[in-house]
């Protein structure tokens, strides 16, 4: 996984394309939402910026698929957290949980990887707010 500096714009967005790619299915309705959202002016990214993030979390996710078939099999709750860590700026984290959101509902299903990726970022991000869902 690459690395990103912490609160980067990056690091940001790779929490939002992991909920967007964690279904193994983009809807264009997820891709319209985002854009409709100004993902990348949201998170300070350049323009297609957002696109190389997901390019290369699926490259990324790719180069550990080979043995278990999947690409986000390997995402266990350590790793997650991990990526979750990367975010400490309360202000970013509700952009991030706002535009991942927003992706996850786009389709009018949340499919349980999407839920997954939400419920740890809830978790780590806001302990009180997952305990009640």
């Amino acid at each position: 996984m690459r690395n990103y500096a912490p609160n980067s714009p990056e690091a940001a967005a790779r929490i939002v394309a992991l909920v967007l790619i964690s279904d193994g299915n983009v809807c264009r309705s997820e891709v319209d939402t985002l854009r409709h959202l100004e993902v990348e002016e949201e998170l300070g990214l350049a323009p297609g910026g957002f696109a190389r993030v997901v390019k290369d979390l699926c490259e990324d996710l790719l180069m550990g698929a080979h043995s278990t078939r999947s690409m986000t099999a390997h995402l266990d709750e350590p790793m997650l957290a991990s990526l979750m860590g990367s975010i400490t700026e309360p202000a970013l984290r509700e952009k991030v949980l706002h535009l991942a959101g927003a992706a996850a509902r786009a389709d009018h299903y949340l499919a349980d990887a999407e839920a997954r990726v939400m419920h740890v970022a809830w978790s780590r991000w806001s302990p009180e707010v997952a305990a009640a869902i």
